[in-house]
């Protein structure tokens, strides 16, 4: 499957462009980190994880993570993909444990692109481009910002990956900061 693909696939079920949004920032998240990690040559996998990982909560929220592998299927995608997919609700709507390092990626920073996102649109230049650590770190302490975004999963997510919380939250932000539209 290709980028191109998969956005496809994500528009299929998703019109909110807020949920089109968070697909490409995931994403885009991840091919960086898959680059990154010394897995170029499954850039465009990971890519197509992170924009697929919501692919059924705009039409089934209280399904999530549960109709993904139907709609996947449907489409042709493979089973790692399928894994990946419902690997990143872990212990939330999902009991499919992250194996893989890049489903640990995915668990770990789906949740932090949330706070990521949000902090930028409250800098004047509504952008993360020009966010520093040290404020992300702040709003990410601040409980009541972005609370829906879980810090708990965020943690779990630098636990999985055996980061330390603050490298977890660089490698992000300085990945998001590669992304157009960020």
């Amino acid at each position: 499957m290709t980028r191109d693909e998969a956005l496809e696939l994500l528009k299929k079920y998703n019109k909110d462009a807020f949920h089109i949004h968070h697909g490409e920032t995931v994403g885009g998240v991840m091919r960086v980190l898959a680059e990154k990690l010394g897995y170029e040559d499954e850039a465009e996998f990971w890519e197509c994880c992170g924009i697929l990982h919501d692919i059924d909560f705009e039409l089934w929220p209280e399904e999530h993570c549960q109709k993904a592998p139907e709609l996947l299927r449907e489409a042709g995608c493979d089973e790692r993909l399928i894994h990946a997919v419902c690997s990143h609700g872990y212990g939330l709507c999902s009991n499919v444990e992250p194996e893989h390092q890049m489903e640990k990626v995915l668990f770990a920073v789906d949740e932090l692109t949330g706070i990521v996102g949000a902090a930028a649109l409250m800098r004047p230049s509504k952008s993360c481009k020009d966010m520093e650590l040290k404020s992300l770190k702040k709003k990410f302490k601040d409980k009541k910002f972005a609370a829906g975004c879980s810090r708990d999963v965020i943690r779990q997510g630098a636990d999985m990956l055996g980061w330390e919380l603050d490298d977890l939250l660089n490698e992000t932000l300085e990945a998001m900061k590669q992304l157009p539209d960020q």
